[in-house]
């Protein structure tokens, strides 16, 4: 249990080539930090550019923080856990959310928002503990959004496995309280 939040953009009409742009760089920027391998005791402003950097690729960038801690019980942004200047190092167990987005004043905006559980990596060294980010929040992205052209082999991999976990859990649950509708869209949101 816990007290948090997660966001989804969604657009319900034609979007622009801009905004298809951006959401799928914000997009790329979520998996990006969301897989990142790092080094333990590693303060979360250190990997923070990883969710920037496809949007810096083309000049483009958020004035928001990238993520803040989850705690239980209390406020949905919990210090001292997150990826600002000020925040704590990374340790197993620690739950945090990683939300890029980008804004247009008076346009539009995106934010993309998951929780992640901070996990042990599994590396081929082994001599020392690596950490990654386990995403616990299950829902899909707006695929009317996404520009697939731009993601690479690893992230559509990972996007794939994502909406595989999402089937595997929601899914059944959906159909368990007969659901039917939010079934089949759940199965045509997370279509490979």
């Amino acid at each position: 249990d816990g007290t948090t939040d997660i966001t989804r953009t969604v657009h319900w009409g034609e979007p622009t080539p801009l905004q298809k742009e951006a959401y799928t760089r914000v997009l790329m920027g979520n998996i990006d930090l969301s897989r990142l391998v790092f080094p333990s005791n590693t303060a979360g402003r250190t990997v923070e550019s990883f969710a920037r950097r496809a949007l810096w690729d083309v000049g483009l960038n958020y004035g928001h923080g990238t993520g803040h801690g989850i705690g239980n019980f209390l406020s949905v942004h919990e210090w001292p856990v997150g990826f600002q200047s000020n925040n704590v190092p990374l340790e197993a167990g620690m739950f945090t959310s990683i939300e890029p987005g980008y804004y247009q004043d008076g346009k539009f905006g995106i934010r993309i928002e998951d929780v992640a559980l901070v996990v042990e990596a599994q590396t081929e060294s082994r001599e020392e503990p690596f950490l990654t980010f386990e995403v616990v929040s299950l829902v899909p992205y707006d695929r009317n959004l996404i520009d697939l052209s731009l993601l690479s082999p690893e992230q559509i991999r990972y996007l794939n496995s994502y909406y595989e976990r999402i089937r595997a859990h929601v899914g059944p649950e959906l159909q368990r309280q007969r659901l039917e509708e939010a079934y089949a869209w759940l199965q045509e949101s997370t279509e490979p």
